[in-house]
């Protein structure tokens, strides 16, 4: 029997959408009345179909029982976490990498000082939660030992922490509970929790809020190649064995971020693809993280090699992810990406 997937579709923004909902003429995503559709998509791995909202009762029997349950999940409110409000989107998470050879920024923010200038500096340009890593997960780079990649990360980590609210990106169950003790908000785990086992356990100890990504394979030869039989459904299927196994774990908070991962272990076809249908994965009930900036797609389709001159690519996609519900982008440049998200807000207004 073919698995069907809902996407919703349609979207309106801002004064648009609150009238539309408060007509029924379209229904809230995530019970946001500044976002709201009107239509549907259904999908297998055969084929798919695009429906008004008002149609669905002339859906087979079966189809429509799995639609209407869908629909009660993209409608329903999701509760707020870590500093991050999910009742006006998005949510920005800043970016500060603390290594050598990061694709953007490596080596810049390394020294303790310029590192926490920076943090605060996002914040107070309108990030929620400043995301720290020490350890590079751009294509090909080399695994580090947990020694040096908390060398690089715990000074700042006990300096901000107390500060601003702090996401820890690594991939290593050592660091995170580290992290966890110092204060930091959120793991955000790139390997989805694949690389290391022990992950879960310190992840259940402690109900911290946690990031699962979707990544084919590991930094080093993740871009090789990747090969999906059909990239949207499959990573949709990954996160949501993962949310199963999870909860059969005794992981039963739903404090959880899902991020497709653009980028890792995608090629441009794969990563526009996830973009243009990002909202499929709103119907896996939680909140939905985009890493779109200064990626390799911009560079594929603006021509634009240094990362520097890829914030037009970032607000443009920022832009879109948003108009698609995505509750956070994470983020480098947060000053001109909250810029365009308000001037863009203003402009809609009525």
């Amino acid at each position: 029997m073919s698995r069907y997937y809902t996407r919703a579709c349609n979207f309106y923004y801002g004064p648009k959408s609150k009238l539309y909902v408060k007509q029924n003429k379209t229904l809230p995503l995530n019970g946001i009345n500044e976002i709201s559709f009107d239509q549907i998509e259904i999908i297998s791995r055969k084929s798919n179909k695009k429906l008004s909202i008002k149609k669905i009762n002339t859906l087979p029997k079966l189809i429509k029982k799995q639609v209407k349950k869908d629909l009660k999940t993209l409608t329903s409110k999701k509760k707020n976490f870590a500093n991050l409000n999910f009742s006006k989107i998005p949510n920005i998470m800043g970016i500060l990498n603390l290594t050598p050879d990061s694709f953007s920024d490596g080596g810049k923010f390394n020294k303790m000082s310029k590192g926490i200038v920076k943090a605060i500096q996002m914040y107070k340009f309108g990030a929620s939660i400043i995301d720290i890593g020490g350890e590079s997960t751009r294509p090909g780079a080399k695994t580090i030992n947990s020694k040096t990649e908390w060398k690089r990360i715990n000074k700042i980590l006990e300096s901000i922490c107390k500060k601003i609210p702090v996401s820890l990106d690594t991939r290593k169950s050592k660091i995170m509970e580290k992290g966890i003790k110092l204060g930091v908000k959120i793991i955000n785990d790139v390997s989805g929790l694949e690389y290391d086992d022990k992950s879960k356990n310190i992840l259940n100890k402690y109900k911290t809020p946690f990031v699962i990504q979707h990544s084919l394979g590991n930094p080093e030869t993740m871009q090789n190649n990747p090969t999906y039989k059909n990239e949207l459904l499959d990573i949709y299927d990954f996160f949501d064995k993962k949310i199963k196994f999870l909860r059969s774990i005794g992981i039963k908070h739903n404090k959880i971020i899902i991020d497709p991962g653009i980028g890792f272990g995608k090629n441009l076809k794969h990563n526009m693809n996830l973009i243009r249908h990002i909202s499929i994965f709103h119907t896996l009930g939680f909140p939905v993280l985009v890493g779109n900036s200064r990626k390799k797609f911009i560079k594929e389709l603006s021509g634009k090699n240094d990362t520097k001159n890829r914030i037009g690519g970032t607000v443009a996609s920022s832009l879109y992810l948003m108009m698609q519900g995505v509750q956070i982008l994470r983020i480098h440049d947060v000053k001109e990406i909250r810029q365009g998200i308000k001037v863009f807000k203003e402009l809609i207004k009525s």
